[in-house]
């Protein structure tokens, strides 16, 4: 039997074959792992990506929640809302401006907001649309032109910067509402306020007034007595006089000494006769007018209205306007526009008298005017008639506006005026339910008024 026999090649490539055969299985064991590793990090990327999605899509859910939120506040908002870039380009715009517009957002994105503001209110966005500091608040007025050509109301505007992240100015968000509302809101306050003052100072006048005349109405009792000796013992020294007079005429009738026509020279007898008559005279005018003073003080308390009854407007008037003119020396034209068949409920002596003192003073401010004309005019107004006396003379001067109704305030000449007569007037009117008021005409001279109640 023969044996095998190897040569030294074919071991060798047995050897290779081995080694060769033991590198290729090592080799694919190390790939296989490789792609195994590369599954695995796809299989974690993938369910990375997946969770991704997931949160992207509550993000952006909530990110359109958040913007129909946006966008819900802004179309409530009932004032104009429009934001601008920083060329004043239109970017965005509510309903309300929409509305004002008349036109719609596709048709003014993109557009440059001067286009659709009046022509003449164009400059004005100068100063809205300027960069500046995200605190500084731009204020202006503006019309909006709308798309058929009919300007709207001018509205209040309130222009707010934007600022990126970097704090760079991006644009601007304009905010208004109509003027008019404003207007109207700031009237209806201004009124709430003036008739709140008009009440406050009315409440204190009639106060005042009240205080004073029951001040002044004491005093005037008190001065009552002493003056009614003065005034009673004058017309004693008027008889006294008379004798005195009588008695040394009679005695100088008879010759007497040198020395008695000489002491009569000396004491100047005759001077002293012939002053006594002035004097006393005087003495006497001054207290009638003292007495006078005191019976108009006595009155200033006003306790009581006097009796009432109806009262003719028509037939008052007339004659207090006769009464007041016979009184004074320069010639007025006296105008009387009264409506017919007027008639209140007072005392008419003291409506008379207010008449007379309102139209004496109007004559006699118009003293220095040329041509001067008075309207006494009387007509009804509702449930309550209306007096006014109007003059053309100079006015009353704005400082004496306040006064002219106080105690013992004139503006005449001393001897002409007490000061009492409008206060007085002012007393009675209150007393029939009205309020006398002065004030200047714009075109001159000064007009009296007050409303009673009609009957």
């Amino acid at each position: 039997m023969a044996k095998a026999t190897h040569s030294p090649e074919s071991g060798a490539d047995t050897l290779l074959k081995l080694i060769a055969s033991s590198s290729t299985l090592e080799f694919d064991s190390e790939r296989e792992g490789v792609w195994i590793e590369v599954i695995r990090k796809m299989d974690e990327v993938y369910s990375d990506l997946l969770r991704y999605e997931v949160d992207l899509e509550h993000k952006n859910a909530e990110l359109e929640e958040a913007q129909a939120f946006v966008t819900n506040v802004i179309e409530s908002v009932s004032d104009i809302l429009v934001v601008c870039d920083a060329r004043g380009t239109v970017q965005q715009a509510n309903s309300a401006f929409l509305q004002t517009s008349g036109r719609a957002l596709a048709d003014i994105a993109g557009r440059d907001i001067a286009e659709m503001i009046d022509p003449d209110h164009r400059p004005k966005l100068v100063s809205l649309l300027k960069p500046r500091s995200s605190a500084e608040v731009v204020d202006g007025e503006l019309r909006f032109a709308a798309a058929a050509g009919v300007s709207s109301d001018l509205f209040a505007i309130n222009s707010s910067p934007r600022h990126d992240h970097r704090g760079r100015f991006i644009g601007v968000v304009l905010t208004g509402r109509p003027i008019g509302e404003l207007r109207r809101a700031y009237e209806a306050l201004h009124k709430a306020h003036q008739e709140l003052q008009r009440a406050q100072r009315q409440l204190v006048e009639q106060e005042k007034m009240a205080s004073l005349g029951r001040l002044v109405a004491g005093v005037a009792h008190e001065l009552n007595n002493p003056i009614s000796f003065v005034y009673g013992n004058i017309h004693t020294l008027m008889r006294y006089r008379t004798s005195l007079v009588g008695y040394l005429d009679a005695i100088h009738e008879q010759p007497v000494s040198e020395d008695i026509a000489a002491l009569r020279s000396d004491l100047r007898i005759d001077a002293i006769l012939e002053d006594f008559g002035p004097l006393i005279d005087g003495t006497l005018e001054g207290a009638v007018r003292i007495s006078e003073i005191v019976k108009n003080l006595r009155r200033l308390s006003f306790s009581k209205l006097g009796e009432v009854e109806r009262v003719n407007i028509e037939r008052l008037i007339n004659t207090a306007v006769l009464w007041a003119g016979r009184t004074k020396q320069h010639r007025v034209d006296i105008q009387i526009e009264v409506e017919p068949d007027l008639w209140i409920s007072g005392n008419e002596g003291q409506l008379h008298q207010v008449i007379v003192n309102l139209v004496e003073n109007a004559i006699d401010a118009m003293r220095s005017t040329d041509l001067p004309r008075l309207l006494v005019a009387v007509a009804r107004q509702g449930n309550e008639i209306a007096f006014r006396i109007t003059d053309n003379g100079p006015g009353i001067d704005k400082d004496h506006l306040t006064h002219i109704f106080e105690p013992f305030f004139t503006t005449k000449r001393v001897g002409e005026g007490t000061g009492l007569g409008l206060w007085i007037s002012y007393g009675i009117v209150r007393e029939h339910g009205g309020e006398l008021s002065a004030t200047n005409e714009p075109q001159g001279g000064a007009t009296f008024s007050f409303s009673l109640p009609a009957a």
